[in-house]
């Protein structure tokens, strides 16, 4: 069979050696082109600098605010999507969202990247216009040239974290980002990630212009951790943050931790995700200066649907990829934290202040 392919692929009398599996190539526009056709505007600009310049604040301990990333795990219906942005506008916090839409627009594995990539941008331009931050997970090194002046936290997901791709990838993000803990639950891929990613780095990508290049980077002073539990359970609980607190001290003096109220921490149930929140809630309460933010995975409406070939039949607002809780019980998690922690994020400030000062 092999040898049949080879002769199948004969060209100028001499057997092909490469690209024998590859079918066609499609040129796709490069970052250039597509933001020359949507552009950044002033305002848009204003508002991405200010959310970044947020984050970090957060991170340095000048901020005594909570990092909320919150929205659906992906985003597959532009329609829903701003629905949903408009809704967040209102309690002034960031939606987030892998993106489905840019990978594969019309849902039917026809995979036509190049209109995705303009949907999304036209997606993330429309919803950074209502002055809310954005945050997605940084899933290969090619798109964010593409998207990441959009951008103002990213993060590393659980299986990608331990790929030296995605650390060099990182290292030269514009934005804060976020290293998850491995799929087992382990801390050492992520803490090793976060030693990576401050470190410049040399590596294979594109340029703006779309062309492969080598790129340089400075790393990138702004990148923690989130807890998203493992295959051994969850590890939100007191215990697991000591734990957390315990392996970034060598690295992290002041360790900045994001606990991810989804995945393994809530054993994959989304109705739980509220009680994650209402944990951590207790523990900053309590005392607790390392929990810097939460990930929590919300849409319009409650839990998941499957996928449909080109979409046909979907509910609307329902994601196709992890379970959501519904916006109702987002509105009333996201009060509940800001009744709750308002006078204890304020304390840590001041704790903060003193400290410097003393």
């Amino acid at each position: 069979m092999a040898t049949s392919a080879l002769n199948d692929a004969n060209t100028d009398g001499h057997r092909q050696l490469e690209n024998l599996n590859i079918e066609s190539h499609r040129l796709l526009t490069t970052p250039e082109q597509l933001k020359a056709r949507l552009p950044v505007t002033e305002e848009v600009r204003e508002y991405v600098q200010e959310a970044r310049e947020a984050v970090r604040a957060i991170l340095e301990r000048r901020d005594h605010r909570l990092l909320v990333v919150i929205g659906p795990c992906s985003i597959h219906d532009v329609d829903a999507a701003r629905e949903y942005a408009r809704r967040l506008k209102s309690l002034s916090e960031q939606p987030g969202g892998k993106p489905i839409l840019a990978n594969d627009p019309h849902l039917d594995d026809t995979f036509h990247i190049d209109e995705g990539l303009t949907l999304a941008r036209q997606l993330l331009l429309d919803v950074a216009s209502l002055g809310l931050p954005l945050a997605t997970e940084a899933l290969d090194p090619i798109t964010p040239q593409y998207l990441q002046d959009l951008i103002a936290w990213s993060a590393i997901g659980a299986r990608t974290t331990e790929s030296q791709t995605h650390r060099e990838l990182a290292s030269g993000l514009s934005s804060a980002v976020g290293f998850k803990n491995g799929t087992d639950g382990s801390l050492d891929v992520a803490v090793n990630a976060l030693q990576s990613v401050a470190s410049p780095h040399r590596f294979l990508g594109i340029n703006p212009a779309g062309q492969v290049a080598v790129l340089h980077t400075r790393g990138n002073p702004y990148a923690h951790i989130v807890l998203r539990g493992g295959t051994q359970g969850p590890n939100y609980d007191a215990a697991g943050i000591a734990n957390c607190e315990q392996a970034l001290q060598s690295i992290q003096p002041d360790p900045n931790i994001m606990v991810d109220c989804s995945h393994a921490n809530s054993d994959k149930d989304h109705t739980r995700q509220p009680l994650v929140a209402k944990e951590i809630c207790r523990q900053i309460v309590a005392g607790n200066r390392s929990v810097i933010g939460l990930m929590i995975e919300s849409h319009l409406q409650d839990g998941n649907q499957k996928l449909t070939r080109g979409g046909e039949g979907l509910d609307y607002g329902v994601s196709i990829t992890d379970a959501c809780i519904d916006w109702d019980t987002t509105v009333t998690l996201l009060q509940d934290l800001a009744d709750k922690l308002s006078d204890s994020l304020l304390q840590r400030l001041t704790i903060k202040k003193a400290a410097a000062s003393s």
